[in-house]
């Protein structure tokens, strides 16, 4: 099998893991607010994502050799190896869970905010963790005072969603106090009420970014209704997705490094290959099982649908498949790198926002005629951000195989 060697081959990984990573959240977004149902969307998704994993356990787990000490994939697959397969497939069913939750919190909280919560408390907690598993081969004096640089975008995080919320608020405020004055520039008939503002027809306008024309039928056209729910249901699902994704990439250091020694004396460490690919299978299942119950019984009031519906439903699904690549083939390297430079350095990859906003701001129009103070939290968190994945990655360190 390949195995990367050099820390420059995994700081490689890492910024090609950071590109894709960054990229598949932006397309699964665009489908939801183009009107296609996030169960439908996150099915497709699992297919390709699952994939993904097989492709790379068939080549670079298979390439070279195979031996008892460093058997290629399908040779791992017959050993007695459970209790490690068991770490891995943990890992897939807390990532399962985060990416399912983020579908939901992406719409309540917007792409940019969602990204840099999650990721930086995926940094915070699981760094820490995979810092001690790894036997602290990184640098301690350079990725804590990182870990710090990542909590205090949180903290930005947090603030630049409350502002840029209030922002929406008082667009709406003004559009409905001029349509009760009749001084509204739209075609639209005069409406007196929030709920009346939902149901207005704006499907032949093209309002401009940013504006309360532009965020009334972004309503109409999501198929997650935002409109009078509390923004503290979506920093909840924020912050629940981002403790789940703190914990998957510590479980996968577990089940290739085997640090806790469960494996049998003799039995080799699972393979990064072998291993992503339970992780891969667990996440699959998860995600199929729960959005299957989804179809039928959806959350947070989203429409009910059935599994022929999502069978037939073709609009969107090539960028739902192209999105399940990106994922799979992002953790891929992101896990390649971090068993050549340790997991903790690897976790760089979370700055994955940087790629996210850019999207987020490019595509949906995130953040237009806000105010002063939105975009200046806005900045502050970027930067913050850039900050702390180059201290992480500095304080990459080199795993030597015993």
């Amino acid at each position: 099998m390949y195995v990367v060697e050099s820390k420059e081959g995994a700081i490689a990984c890492m910024v090609l893991a950071l590109l894709f990573l960054g990229t598949w959240p932006a397309l699964l977004t665009l489908l939801e607010r183009r009107g296609r149902l996030p169960q439908h969307t996150y099915l497709d998704y699992s297919i390709t994502n699952l994939l993904a994993a097989v492709i790379i356990a068939l080549t670079f787990g298979e390439i070279g050799n195979s031996s008892n000490d460093h058997p290629n994939f399908i040779q791992q697959l017959s050993q007695d190896n459970w209790s490690s397969v068991m770490f891995a497939m943990a890992g897939g069913i807390v990532l399962s869970l985060g990416n399912l939750s983020t579908q939901y919190a992406w719409a309540f909280v917007g792409l940019s905010v969602t990204e840099v919560i999650t990721s930086s408390i995926t940094v915070v907690i699981g760094t820490t963790l995979n810092y001690f598993l790894d036997d602290k081969i990184n640098k301690a004096q350079i990725l804590f005072p990182g870990v710090a640089c990542f909590l205090i975008a949180v903290c930005l995080g947090s603030a630049v969603h409350s502002s840029n919320a209030a922002d929406n608020k008082a667009k709406l405020e003004t559009l409905s106090v001029d349509t009760n004055k009749g001084s509204n520039t739209t075609d639209v008939p005069p409406k007196s009420s929030q709920a009346d503002l939902e149901s207005a027809d704006y499907s032949s306008l093209k309002p401009k970014a940013g504006t309360a024309d532009f965020l009334v039928q972004l309503e109409n056209r999501r198929s997650i209704k935002v409109f009078g729910k509390s923004t503290v249901i979506g920093l909840f699902i924020t912050f629940f997705a981002g403790v789940c994704f703190s914990l998957f990439s510590p479980a996968f250091n577990l089940a290739t490094n085997d640090q806790w020694h469960t494996l049998k004396d003799g039995v080799p460490h699972l393979a990064v290959y072998t291993a992503f690919f339970y992780f891969s299978v667990s996440c699959f299942v998860i995600a199929i099982v729960l959005n299957v119950v989804f179809l039928y019984h959806p959350v947070l009031n989203s429409p009910k649908t059935t599994f022929k519906a999502y069978v037939n439903d073709w609009n969107g699904r090539g960028w739902a498949f192209l999105a399940g690549f990106l994922c799979g083939f992002g953790n891929g390297l992101q896990f390649m790198g971090g068993q050549a430079a340790g997991y903790a350095a690897a976790d760089a990859v979370q700055a994955l926002p940087l790629v996210s906003t850019f999207w987020g701001i490019l595509l949906f129009g995130e953040y237009r005629r806000s105010s002063k103070k939105t975009y200046a939290l806005l900045i502050s968190m970027l930067l913050m951000f850039m900050v702390a994945v180059g201290v992480l990655m500095a304080s990459s360190g080199h795993r030597t195989e015993s």
